[in-house]
C-alpha cells in the first residue's frame, strides 16, 4: 500500500532531499522527541544534524551558500520534520521566514551580510509582530522607533517570539512615524528592523531584554519568549529594505509563506497521528479480535486518512501557486485553515482509538494531543484565515449588476 500524502510531479532532486529528511526524522527525531518534549529540552543535537543536511539554507539562493530550493520542497521537508516533532519545525520556520524576507526585500548589503551565515545555520532568525495587548490586530502595534541621527531608538514590548532566546537575528515590526504625517493609515507607518543580538536570556544587548521562556501546554523544546526594547539603538542600515513605512507589507509577505509552513506542520502531525492510530488499532484486541476489525474503528481510520490526503493536497497547491510567482493568499489561507482544523480532528480520533492509554505520557499520542492546538492560532487564527478567504472570494466573484 502506498503511503498517504504522496506528491506527484517532484523532480529527482526534490525526492532525494525529502527522502533524506524523512530518514533523519525516523532515525534521529522520533526516537527521542517525546522524552525531550517532556523535559522541555532544546533539541541541540537534532538542530546540529539539520544544519549538516543544509535544511537551514534550503530556500536561500545558491549564490549565498544555500540550496536554492522551492517553497514546495521546503514545505514537504517541514511536513516530514513535524511528523517527527512539531517543535523542531517551529525552530526552522521562523528562521526561514526571516531569510525569505531578506531575500525578497533586503538591501544588497543586508543580503550579503546575513544570508550566507543563515544558510550555514550560524545566524539563526526569529521574527516579531505580536504584542501583549493586540492579538491578531497588527494595526494596533504600539512599539515605536524614533529617528536619532544615524540611528533609530526602539521602545516597546513584543510577545510570542519563537526562537526568541536561541536566535541571533530578529526581524521586529514597530511603528515609525518619521515621514508619515498624522492620520496616515497604520499599516503605512510600520517598519521592520533587523536586530542582531546574542543568544540567551536576560539583557542580550544594550536596551534589549529576553526575559525567559514562556511555559506552554505543548510545543515545548523550542523557546517562546517576550522581547522588551528600552532605548534599543539600531543603525539606519538595519531597516529592512532601507526604507521606512514598508514593514507591514514585508511582514505580511513573510507570514503568507509562513502559513504554507503551518499547513505543512498540520499535515505532518496529522500523518503521525494516523500512523499511531492505525498501528495501535491492529495491536489492541477487544471481544476476541483487533479493534481495527470493528466497523466503528474502520470508519474512523477512513475519515482520518481522507483528512490527511485533503490537507496535504491543499498545502501542496498553495506552495506551488507561490512558487509560480502568483498571489497565493487565498490558497495559503485555505490550506492553513483546513490543515490545522483537520490536524486537531485526526489527532483527537487517534487519541480516542488509544482509549485510556492515550491519556498516558508513555504514549506518543499524548504529546501530539497537546501540540495540535497551537496550529489553530499560529500564523493567524482560523477566524483570521476566514476573513482573508472571504475577502479574496468577494474580489474574485464580484457581483456585476
Amino acid at each position: 500500500m502506498a503511503r498517504l500524502a504522496q506528491t506527484p510531479g517532484l523532480t529527482d532532486v526534490q525526492q532525494e532531499i525529502i527522502s533524506t529528511v524523512r530518514d533523519f526524522v525516523d532515525k534521529e527525531i522520533i526516537p527521542v522527541a517525546t522524552q525531550l518534549e517532556h523535559r522541555d529540552e532544546y533539541p541541540q543535537d537534532i538542530v546540529d544534524g539539520l544544519k549538516e543536511l543544509g535544511v537551514f539554507g534550503l530556500m536561500i539562493p545558491e549564490e549565498y551558500g544555500g540550496l536554492g530550493e522551492s517553497l514546495l520542497t521546503y514545505a514537504l521537508c517541514v511536513e516530514e520534520i513535524a511528523r517527527g516533532w512539531m517543535s523542531v519545525s517551529g525552530i526552522i520556520n521562523t528562521h526561514f521566514i526571516v531569510a525569505y524576507m531578506l531575500k525578497q526585500h533586503g538591501t544588497q548589503e543586508q543580503k550579503d551580510t546575513f544570508l550566507p551565515r543563515m544558510a550555514a545555520g550560524e545566524v539563526r532568525g526569529a521574527f516579531s509582530m505580536s504584542e501583549p495587548a493586540l492579538g491578531s490586530d497588527v494595526s494596533a502595534i504600539t512599539s515605536k522607533a524614533v529617528k536619532d541621527g544615524d540611528e533609530y531608538v526602539l521602545n516597546g514590548q513584543k510577545m510570542w517570539l519563537t526562537n526568541g532566546g536561541t536566535s541571533t537575528l530578529v526581524a521586529v515590526l514597530v511603528r515609525s512615524d518619521e515621514g508619515h504625517p498624522e492620520g496616515t493609515a497604520p499599516h503605512k507607518s510600520m517598519t521592520t528592523f533587523l536586530v542582531e543580538k546574542e543568544p540567551g536570556f536576560g539583557e542580550v544587548r544594550p536596551g534589549l531584554t529576553i526575559p525567559g521562556k514562556i511555559d506552554k501546554m505543548g510545543y515545548k523544546g523550542v523557546d517562546t519568549t517576550e522581547l522588551i526594547m528600552d532605548g534599543l539603538r539600531i543603525p539606519a542600515n538595519r531597516v529592512l529594505g532601507g526604507t521606512t513605512g514598508r514593514g507591514f507589507y514585508q511582514m505580511m509577505d513573510g507570514v503568507e509563506v509562513g502559513r504554507v509552513n503551518v499547513a505543512a506542520r498540520g499535515c505532518g502531525v496529522a500523518q503521525r497521528a494516523f500512523e499511531l492510530g492505525v498501528s495501535y488499532a491492529q495491536q489492541r484486541h477487544t471481544f476476541g479480535k483487533p479493534i481495527a476489525q470493528h466497523q466503528a474503528i474502520q470508519f474512523k481510520l477512513a475519515e482520518m486518512a481522507t483528512k490527511v490526503e485533503a490537507a496535504h493536497a491543499m498545502m501542496v497547491n498553495a506552495a506551488r501557486k507561490k512558487d509560480s510567482g502568483q498571489r497565493n493568499d487565498l490558497e495559503a489561507g485555505m490550506a492553513k485553515y483546513l490543515a490545522s482544523e483537520y490536524c486537531k480532528e485526526v489527532v483527537e480520533d487517534a487519541f480516542r482509538i488509544h482509549g485510556g492509554y492515550g491519556f498516558s505520557k508513555e504514549y506518543e499520542i499524548e504529546r501530539l494531543y497537546r501540540e495540535a492546538p497551537m496550529l489553530l492560532i499560529g500564523e493567524g487564527t482560523a477566524e483570521i484565515q476566514k476573513m482573508i478567504i472571504g475577502r479574496r472570494l468577494l474580489e474574485e466573484y464580484r457581483f456585476q449588476g
